[in-house]
């Protein structure tokens, strides 16, 4: 806190309540040449001055932290690394400062590479219409951002599952025959296993006309329970979702379909592992992602994603990351309550332990990592199928991608983790350097650099070979 420093936000602030610096300093039992200095970062704020600023002005303490300013400070150096920017010679320091001094026009920036990306090459060539409707954003990335921005927790949902509970009488291990049970009470709906040929590719499938709800037999146990509450999450409690996703201010019908899917697979995981029977489950067996599972009926994504979820005030779990990626680097799924900051527009640190897991199928591995900032993490990854991925064609088996899963904290939790067991972690020796990306990255005895940074000039030396191709000569 003594070495906060928040001159943007400040002055911000000011101009929005129409004050001048003498009458904000007055406002803070402060010198006007003081607020200046603060203003623009040449003093830290203290405590006092903090404390009386949230008193006078009555707001969030929380909102002027560096958190924001470090993912903004991230996520503009990830996007300045794409190529198109390589001819404007922008410093770390040049971003440090737009984020210190106009973090709204850093903000600006970055939804403005986002419409590009989203829209492709964005300039106008001859025969273009200047008059075309703008690119549509990416749905995905925007219910993403959504997910993040209520830290993936959903308080009307986690109370529209205990009511089910509550008015059902469900009980945690005939889960399954209750809620079809309740499909066929409340909403007159007939569950039916069918055929992975009847089903023509499709996992699940339900009829308003007839209230038939199909299930693929290609679906393990899990996953059955899990698509019977999300289909209850749309019958029972539609208006829930559909309120959430209003708020979401989504820019397309497609990216609102996305968010209610979103919301209603959140449901689903809320039913089948009730918040407050789960966390106290999830302490009690220090993370043991393998127990959780058969306690409640889980997949291994799906206890990974509730784990995410446990952010009930007062009542809060582990602030945990999770990101899902293929075989290919392809990041599928990211959620980030942990601090670390995953690749958004390109590929991740090739060695985040999630890309290790490929290499032991089914094995957790484990890591304590370091990112360049100096922030460490403690992350388990392993390997997944996705269910209903292993089809026949013209008699011959499909490959079916194989996934994995990456899930993390600060390492300052890693001891209420069972993972973190035997573990030194004090030794530098078990500590992997990472990355966001290798354009973000600084670090240059990385033999799995894979480009250049950006942040620091190439210099190519015939006569000398670093770790790497791209690692800098001196």
């Amino acid at each position: 806190m003594k070495s906060l420093r928040i001159g943007g936000k400040l002055r911000r602030l000011r101009q929005e309540r129409r004050l001048s610096q003498a009458q904000m300093a007055n406002e803070l039992s402060i010198s006007p040449s003081y607020l200046n200095l603060i203003e623009s970062n040449q003093r830290p704020v203290t405590v006092p001055v903090l404390l009386r600023l949230a008193e006078r002005f009555q707001i969030d303490l929380a909102s002027l932290s560096g958190e924001d300013d470090t993912r903004l400070h991230t996520d503009l150096m990830e996007v300045l690394s794409d190529p198109l920017f390589e001819a404007a010679d922008v410093k770390t320091s040049d971003v440090k400062e737009l984020v210190s001094q106009l973090p709204a026009m850093g903000r600006a920036f970055l939804a403005l590479y986002d419409a590009y990306r989203r829209g492709g090459a964005s300039d106008f060539m001859p025969g273009d219409d200047p008059d075309a409707e703008p690119a549509a954003g990416i749905p995905s990335e925007e219910v993403t951002d959504f997910i993040q921005g209520h830290r993936n927790h959903f308080p009307e949902l986690e109370a529209a599952a205990e009511h089910l509970w509550f008015e059902n009488g469900l009980a945690l291990f005939t889960l399954q025959q209750d809620l079809v049970k309740v499909l066929s009470m409340r909403f007159a709906v007939d569950v039916e296993i069918a055929s992975a040929e009847a089903m023509q590719g499709l996992l699940r499938q339900y009829n308003p006309l007839t209230r038939r709800l199909l299930l693929s037999e290609l679906l393990p146990l899990p996953s059955r329970t899990f698509q019977l509450a999300h289909q209850i999450a749309f019958l029972g409690f539609r208006r829930e979702i559909e309120t959430l996703v209003s708020g979401g201010k989504f820019s397309t019908p497609e990216a609102d379909s996305l968010a209610a899917s979103a919301l209603a697979n959140y449901f689903a995981s809320a039913v089948m592992a009730p918040y407050d029977r789960f966390l106290e489950a999830a302490r009690a067996t220090r993370y043991e992602l393998n127990t959780l599972q058969h306690r409640f009926g889980l997949s291994f994504e799906q206890v990974c994603h509730r784990l995410t979820s446990l952010q009930r005030p007062g009542k809060e779990g582990i602030p945990f990351h999770l990101i899902r990626v293929d075989i290919a680097g392809n990041i599928s799924k990211r959620f980030s309550l942990s601090g670390i900051h995953i690749a958004r527009f390109g590929a991740a640190c090739p060695r985040w332990n999630v890309y290790d897991a490929f290499a032991t199928p089914g094995m957790m591995r484990v890591q304590v990592s370091k990112m360049p900032d100096n922030s460490s993490f403690f992350c388990v990854a392993r390997t997944l199928h996705p269910a209903g991925r292993t089809v026949m064609r013209g008699g011959l088996p499909q490959r079916a991608g194989t996934l994995a899963i990456g899930l993390g904290t600060a390492l300052t939790n890693a001891r209420d983790i069972c993972y973190a067991d035997g573990l030194n972690l004090e030794d530098p020796q078990i500590i992997t350097p990472i990355g966001v990306s290798c354009r973000t990255c600084p670090r240059q005895d990385c033999s799995d650099r894979a480009m250049p940074a950006l942040a620091q000039r190439l210099v190519i030396d015939e006569n000398k070979r670093g770790l790497s191709t791209y690692s800098v000569t001196v």
